[in-house]
């Protein structure tokens, strides 16, 4: 008889993580809802409840297993792993919610757990170990690995296998690696031991099936995507679950059944010794699948589960690429299990695969014209890229979503959940829904320096930027949000009308006073001092925020990643972040301002985040010392978050040019947050900080910063400027301020602008030592004039010339 629905067990509130099925009538699970559920069958309904719950651990609980009874615990233990490295073990019978047990030794995640017919616990973790627990003491410490252990066994009480991010599975005699076992590709996930053959490994989307002398006795492909947990039934037969939505049931070495999910992730699976299997999943349920049709859930209750399936959108990633047959093709017998068959019904293509009797309806295929073929797709009267039908809810019919490559995704998904009343807190699903069902897009375009995607290889970082975007020249810089320039300003005016400079962030005439008429043009008054720092706050929130989320989710739904990403109140403080900044950029700044949990929250995240996804996070880090400068005024929280910043973005002491893109682009940000955080309110100039941040950065030679990086720099030396004018430096950190404005003038060739503020910054400083009657040396005095000198041909605009003249006049005066 084929697998099928036999019970639907709620209650957890995020995904689920890990089983452990030891008896019929007991099932232990585990999530990242930090807690662990004992369900137990009631005899009276047939049907599984929760008996007790543990809330085991304010982070994730990765792992779960179950120790047999004991006189102390007759029911006995459950035994769960934790984000933190901690093993708790809570008896069944007293429950109570501390531990009877808490084994300590494991400094990182602990993702696997089993125990011995003994009562031993065996343990692994990303800490690169494996642990052998006796009498709930360390009897063993398996050390050998290169890389995080993901899952260990015990073949009897002195010989235990594990497997390994270093793509190696060992055999261990106690504490002694006695046979390494190579050959796989990627991470080793998960391990199942076999009777009468040996042990099944995965990796990737393929398990492979050893002997314990180390032979490889056949290899199943089938997943076609990662394999995160396998289990073996009572008569020896393998079962997988894969992110590919599916739990796969492995017969005599061929797929006899695929059992599809309603959910992204099929994180784990489990059996029970009466042949059922256990699976849980991305969507925080547990489900049990029975093969014998008295266990089977009620009728009524299989076909709403198997509409729910029907109504699943797939993309073309998800389904194998064969031609679309006719309706007739459902009358043919599939050739094996697992089959895929697309078949065109009236204008939606659907997916069926072959369960082995018949063919089973799994989901619509994501129909869209590509870019290529200029054919497009109507609804409501309009011509699309793409409509995707989107099963927002369970049990709910499918939605259409429409969007065209050349728009902003933000925008399309913020339609789409008006148009159908749903809440805008979906947002983030929905751009990542398009995000990953237009593979080869490019939203936007621009010249070389435009910031590149890592996942994608495309700017996806990036809405389309208009015409703006591609009449920029090559040498420009892109601001990964928009595709615009939003750092460089406008082209630069013709020469007839370069005396009206207008400021790129203002829109007015900053530094030169009000524009003159053209027709006679009078001398501007001077503009020195500068009080007000230009403060960097553009960029395109919507898209930043999506981005973010995109990324902590693509992290959360990774099991070798789900570590990194956002607990609970981080997620909470990111978003209370990003309302206020987007209050403040609407002209409506709030009455609550952002808090030292705000900022605590970004350090977090950023402390543990892959380079490659930094970005936004730095980003979000800049706006919020923009918009809300108390916020890092408490002591010490300045210099954490800028500490955190520089590690972040990987900047080396000695400094080294930035080698990646992304790595270019993070230490962008974390220059113009310096230039954001040089500003009345953040307490920039109290104590030694300002001073020891300027002797870093001075590191950095200005001939090794690329040209989306000097401008930053440019505008925190004209920002320092502002500060020092009521806050003076000590001399030493005045000399380095100096000394970095004049590399700036000296080094810079083509961007005016920058030139323009470092000019800015230098005036403000020798009118500061006219006012503070503390002179520059001698030395620094005498290079004024020569760093200026050259400025005026070399830049033949007159807001160059003016601010030359104006500090000319200063030195005239005799102010130095």
């Amino acid at each position: 008889m084929p697998y099928k629905l036999s019970a639907t067990l709620t209650g957890h509130t995020s995904d689920v993580r890990a089983l452990s099925t030891p008896a019929d009538d007991l099932v232990l699970s585990a999530s990242r809802d930090s807690t662990a559920i004992v369900w137990r069958r009631d005899p009276a309904a047939s049907k599984f409840v929760s008996d007790s719950v543990f809330h085991a651990s304010s982070r994730y609980v990765n792992a779960v297993t179950y120790l047999p009874p004991t006189p102390d615990a007759p029911k006995g233990y459950a035994v769960t792993g934790d984000q933190d490295g901690v093993i708790n073990v809570y008896s069944l019978e007293p429950t109570k919610d501390d531990p009877d047990y808490t084994l300590l030794g494991h400094t990182n995640n602990v993702c696997g757990l089993r125990t011995t017919p003994a009562g031993n616990i065996i343990s692994c973790s990303w800490d690169y170990t494996a642990r052998v627990w006796k009498n709930f003491n360390t009897a063993y410490e398996l050390k050998g690995h290169e890389n995080s252990v993901w899952d260990v066994l015990a073949v009897n009480e002195d010989e235990f296998i594990t497997g390994s991010a270093d793509k190696t599975i060992k055999l261990w005699q106690q504490h002694k690696v006695i046979q390494t076992f190579a050959g796989h590709n990627a991470v080793v996930r998960s391990l199942a031991l076999i009777p009468d053959i040996g042990f099944a490994s995965c990796a990737d989307n393929e398990i492979r099936v050893w002997s314990l002398g180390g032979d490889l006795v056949y290899t199943l492909t089938g997943h076609t995507s990662f394999i995160y947990r396998l289990a073996v039934l009572p008569n020896g037969d393998l079962v997988s679950s894969s992110e590919d939505r599916s739990v796969r049931v492995w017969k005599d070495g061929e797929c006899a059944q695929v059992l599809v999910h309603p959910a992204i992730s099929v994180w784990t699976v489990s059996t029970l010794p009466n042949g059922d299997i256990v699976s849980g999943s991305s969507d925080k349920i547990v489900r049990i699948f029975s093969a014998s049709e008295d266990r089977w859930a009620p009728a009524e209750e299989i076909k709403a589960y198997e509409d729910i399936i029907a109504q699943q959108s797939l993309s073309s990633h998800d389904v194998e690429q064969v031609k679309v047959e006719t309706p007739e093709a459902l009358t043919r017998p599939g050739k094996k299990v697992g089959q895929t068959l697309l078949v065109s019904n009236g204008d939606v293509t659907e997916v069926h695969h072959w369960d082995g009797s018949v063919w089973e309806k799994i989901g619509e295929r994501v129909e869209a014209s590509s870019s290529g073929d200029k054919t497009k797709t109507f609804f409501e009267g309009k011509e699309y890229d793409y409509v995707w039908s989107v099963a927002i809810e369970d049990g709910e019919p499918a939605l259409k979503l429409p969007y065209n490559v050349s728009e902003n995704p933000a925008a399309a998904a913020q339609r789409f959940l008006e148009r159908n009343n749903l809440p805008l807190s979906h947002v983030n699903t929905i751009v990542e829904y398009i995000y990953q069902n237009t593979p080869g897009q490019t939203l936007g375009t621009g010249g070389g320096e435009q910031y590149v995607d890592p996942f994608t290889g495309a700017s996806r970082y990036q809405s389309s930027g208009g015409g703006g975007a591609a009449a920029a020249p090559a040498s420009s810089y892109m601001d990964p949000y928009t595709g615009a320039s939003r750092y460089t300003g406008a082209p630069a005016p013709a020469p007839a009308d370069s005396s009206n400079y207008m400021d790129p962030y203002t829109g007015a005439s900053r530094y030169s006073g009000a524009s003159q008429p053209a027709a006679a043009p009078a001398k501007p008054a001077g503009i020195l001092p500068v009080l007000q720092p230009v403060l960097l706050k553009e960029g395109n929130l919507v898209q930043m925020r999506a981005k973010l989320h995109q990324y902590n989710d693509g992290l959360r739904n990774e099991i070798s990643t789900s570590a990194l990403a956002f607990y609970p109140d981080e997620d909470r403080s990111v978003d209370e972040a990003f309302a206020y900044v987007q209050k403040c950029a609407a002209g409506k700044r709030p009455t609550n301002p952002l808090g030292n949990i705000h900022v605590e929250s970004v350090v977090q995240v950023l402390d543990r985040w892959p380079v490659t996804l930094r970005l936004p996070v730095l980003d979000l880090a800049r706006l919020i010392v923009a918009f809300c400068p108390e916020a890092v005024k408490a002591p010490g929280l300045k210099e954490r978050l800028f500490e955190c910043l520089f590690k972040a973005a990987d900047w080396k002491t000695p400094w080294v040019k930035s080698p990646t893109k992304p790595a270019e682009m993070n230490i962008m940000l974390v220059l113009r947050a310096l230039a954001n955080v040089a500003q009345e309110g953040s307490g920039a100039a109290d104590g030694p900080w300002l001073g020891q941040v300027l002797t870093l950065v001075s590191d950095a030679k200005y001939a090794t910063l690329s040209p989306a990086q000097r401008k930053p720099l440019a505008t925190m030396l004209l920002n320092v400027s502002c500060v020092t004018l009521f806050t003076p430096l000590d001399a030493e950190s005045r000399e380095r301020h100096v000394s970095m404005i004049f590399q700036v003038l000296e080094e810079e060739q083509t961007d005016s602008e920058s030139v323009y503020r470092a000019l800015v910054g230098l005036g403000n400083v020798i009118y500061a030592s006219k006012q503070q009657s503390n002179p520059l040396g001698g030395a620094q005095a005498a290079q004024v004039t020569r760093s200026m000198r050259p400025l005026p041909t070399r830049f033949p605009e007159d807001r160059i010339r003016n601010i030359v003249v104006e500090i000319s006049a200063l030195l005239v005066s005799g102010i130095l």
